[in-house]
């Protein structure tokens, strides 16, 4: 069956939500690339231009111009597999595809593309995964709210976690972070939010865009010790911090390209 791969040039404060989008409209899978292009497949039955439009506007941007590529089914494969190479995060974990093998002494967690935003490769992602690798002791209670692909629960149980539950709005997130915990071997509770049962956790992340983060800051300083959230610019991550700041006491963490952590602990 031949596909077609398009290449889209997108601002990186958008691309994320954009991804995401994709996935949503219709795309069968979605990459980031390094230099900031968002890669997506779809079946050539598929109207490309509906995909772009659709997810564009789900994403509150203009519609990019986009190059396309027809693939056969060997080179879908081989340009998906070259698209997700494994990464090393700290002195522990090891996030790569299932058609690559992690090295002696590192905590694996495999992660396919697929119909949910966390592969590991997005800066956002990446930094809320270095902070579990220092965090993680073991025997933690772990929420990831907006756990796509399930894999921040999943390293988190994988690092040792005693307990992790993951929340997402998108009922085809929730089944692939469930298929991926089951596939990783790990017990993740994964549920639409209003089928999160009440309790509190030690450890609570979120990797999603400020404006939500903003919004969600009652309910997720209700739930958690200590947080750790992503998915935040440079120049948002005052804001943010703002919002969390009556019942954390908020700092600065790590940051990469332009994407930057905040860690919070309780007051």
């Amino acid at each position: 069956m031949p596909w077609h791969a398009l290449t889209l040039q997108v601002d990186r404060a958008s691309a994320e939500a954009f991804s995401d989008a994709l996935l949503e409209a219709g795309a069968q899978s979605v990459a980031l690339e390094p230099d900031g292009a968002v890669v997506a497949i779809l079946s050539l039955e598929q109207d490309s231009h509906a995909v772009i439009s659709a997810a564009a506007l789900a994403a509150g941007i203009s519609a990019p111009r986009f190059s396309s590529e027809q693939l056969d089914d060997q080179d879908w494969v081989r340009k998906t597999q070259a698209q997700f190479q494994p990464t090393l995060i700290g002195e522990r974990l090891w996030i790569g595809p299932t058609w690559h093998s992690p090295p002696a002494g590192r905590v694996a967690v495999r992660i396919d593309p697929g119909l949910a935003f966390g592969t590991g490769t997005h800066p956002s992602t990446k930094l809320v995964l270095a902070w579990l690798e220092t965090t993680i002791r073991g025997g933690e209670r772990v929420l990831d709210y907006g756990c796509g692909s399930g894999i921040l629960g999943i390293a988190a149980a994988k690092l040792g976690a005693a307990h992790v539950d993951g929340v997402d709005l998108d009922p085809q997130a929730v089944e692939t972070a469930a298929a991926n915990a089951l596939a990783n071997g790990i017990a993740m509770n994964a549920a639409l939010p209003d089928a999160l049962a009440a309790g509190h956790y030690d450890v609570v992340v979120s990797n999603i865009l400020a404006q939500p983060l903003i919004l969600l800051a009652p309910l997720l300083a209700a739930r958690g010790r200590r947080l750790a959230l992503s998915g935040i610019l440079d120049e948002q991550a005052e804001e943010v911090a703002r919002a969390y700041e009556p019942w954390f006491s908020m700092r600065l963490g790590e940051r990469e390209e332009r994407w930057v952590l905040l860690e919070g602990t309780r007051r």
